[in-house]
């Protein structure tokens, strides 16, 4: 008979884990308040039901399928607000006019990132973002492996296909399908 490995206790499973937890988090929600605000939702409701969590199971797919939970309410509960584009994006040039189109252009894509569906938002920031596979996506959003690899690529491919025209279309959808494999 194999003896089970004791549970962590739940202060080291925070340690170990919220830092990467809370840049998942921050990515869906793109603001810092809300960010610290779900984390700590978050992990309230985990310590809550951590005595039922079962020995041995994944707690960091636990942990960010909780936290994941948590930010899809906020971000229906922010839907039924005005939405108001980030001001705070870094100047990426030094011309005021550059400025100014990458905001824009930045702003454009952080509204198309948001407006993709929450499993595919989901999906393409725990895999490109947090470098979760496949099999830990599925898992945090109750998908199989297959699932959760389709749902990265038809969020990069709604990106592309918004964001990507003209004669430079075909080298860059082959990028994009590159990095899904």
């Amino acid at each position: 008979m194999v003896a089970q490995e004791p549970k962590p206790e739940f202060a080291d499973l925070v340690e170990a884990h919220a830092r990467e937890i809370h840049a998942f988090v921050w990515r869906l929600l793109r603001e810092d308040a809300e960010a610290e605000d779900v984390l700590q939702s978050a992990f309230l409701r985990a310590l809550r039901a951590y005595d039922r969590l079962p020995r041995g199971a994944n707690y960091r797919a636990w942990l960010y399928k909780i936290a994941g939970n948590e930010a899809r309410t906020q971000l229906a509960k922010r839907a039924r607000r005005p939405a108001a584009l980030p001001e705070d994006f870094p100047a990426l040039a030094p011309s005021v006019e550059h400025q100014a189109e990458q905001r824009m252009r930045l702003g454009e894509v952080a509204q198309a990132v948001e407006g993709l569906p929450h499993k595919q938002r989901s999906s393409l920031i725990l895999r490109n973002y947090q470098g979760l596979s496949y099999a830990e996506i599925g898992e945090i959003l109750e998908l199989s492996p297959e699932a959760a690899r389709a749902n990265v690529y038809q969020a990069l491919r709604k990106l592309r296909d918004r964001f990507v025209t003209g004669p430079a279309a075909p080298s860059a959808r082959s990028r994009v399908e590159e990095r899904v494999r």
